[in-house]
This record gives C-alpha cells, structure tokens and sequence, in this order.
C-alpha cells in the first residue's frame, strides 16, 4: 500500500522527496523557506532542494543588464536578448525561412531554453543555438514534463470506459490524482486504482 505524502519538514532526504508529486506552487514555497531561490521551472526548483538536501551552497543568479536598444535586422548570429526575441509571427518566418518549414513551430524544448536564457541573462546565446535547440543538435534546457502528468491522468481515466457512468468525471479524477500525487504510486492512471479506492471514491455501482 502506498504511504501518504509526508509535510516536506518529515522529509530526510532527496530520495524520499522525489518519490511524491509536488506543484510547483509548493516547491516554490519550499525554497523561499529554506532560503533557496524560488524563480524557475519546476526542474530548476527541484534542483535547488536537491541541492539543499546533498548540502551544497545554491545562489541567486546575477542578473546582468543588458541595453534597451533591440536588433530589428536579425540573422543566425544574433544574440536573442538583443533581439526583443518572443514567439510571435516575426521570429517564427525568420525559423521558417532557415528551416524551409512553411508553418514552422516552436517545440517544447525552444521554449524552455528561452525561458531560461532571459532568467539567466545569457548574452551570449543567439537565434542559431535557438535553432540547434530546435534539431536536436544542442541542449540548453529540457521542458518539464512532469507538468504534463495531470492532463495524461484526466485524459486516460475519462478514457476508461469504466468512468461512463461516473456523474462528475473532473471532479472524480481531480479526487483521485490527489491521492495518487501524494503517494509513492506512480503518476499515471490505470483501471486498478479503480478498484483500490472504490470506496474512497463513492463509485456508482456497475451494471
């Protein structure tokens, strides 16, 4: 049987600490209580605590002031906090022309590196490391997709043919992925938790 999330000040080590879910919310919480910063994604907060837990020293980054003054004639060599860079149509031709693609998309990963670059102030990366990012050729930052679990439960448990006949299927999913993020189950719905928190549930009887 799976135990129940423990408040973070029960908690020993990193370990024990990554096998629950945690918002992001609550890890940035976590951080601003031990000290730690608490800016970033869900994967850079985790690194903090992780940090925290092994007794290493984690900083505040500096940030660096960069000039008002925007780039408007860009190229492969430009750096993207010159650029007034965003994921707006203008930058989205310019990949489209590099790439040949016609209706060019940003992946999940260009938007993580870019992210990451204007909290870090990195004047050093341009829209061709954005590009390398793109074709898989270079690694900068990596999309959390643990932030993705909650839409993969509700989306496989009202595909469960089981769930039919369940009145409110959000608000019994949401009940169950509450119970489900604060154990050491696996974050992923299957039929079984059906049957181990029939009663939890208040479930209607099968036909």
């Amino acid at each position: 049987m799976p135990t129940s999330r423990p408040s973070f000040s029960e908690i020993k080590t990193y370990q024990e600490f990554a096998k629950y879910y945690w918002y992001r919310d609550e890890l940035i919480q976590i951080c601003r209580e031990l000290g730690l910063p608490s800016s970033g994604m869900k994967l850079e907060l985790n690194r903090n605590i992780q940090a925290y837990f092994n007794g290493e020293t984690v900083k505040e980054k500096l940030k660096v002031k960069t000039s008002k003054s925007v780039v408007t004639n860009i190229s492969l060599s430009t750096k993207l906090l010159e650029c007034g860079f965003t994921f707006g149509p203008k930058f989205r031709e310019f990949f489209a022309e590099q790439t040949g693609i016609k209706n060019f998309k940003y992946n999940a990963d260009m938007v993580a590196t870019v992210k990451k670059v204007k909290e870090g102030n990195d004047t050093t990366f341009t829209l061709g490391d954005l590009l390398e990012i793109y074709y898989g050729r270079k690694t900068y930052a990596t999309y959390d997709k643990s932030a993705l679990q909650w839409n993969k439960f509700v989306h496989d448990f009202c595909a469960d043919p089981r769930t039919a006949n369940i009145p409110d299927k959000l608000k019994t999913a949401a009940l169950l992925w509450r119970i489900v993020r604060e154990s050491t189950h696996e974050k992923i719905y299957t039929p079984q938790l059906l049957d181990e928190y029939e009663e939890t549930l208040n479930l209607p009887a099968s036909n």
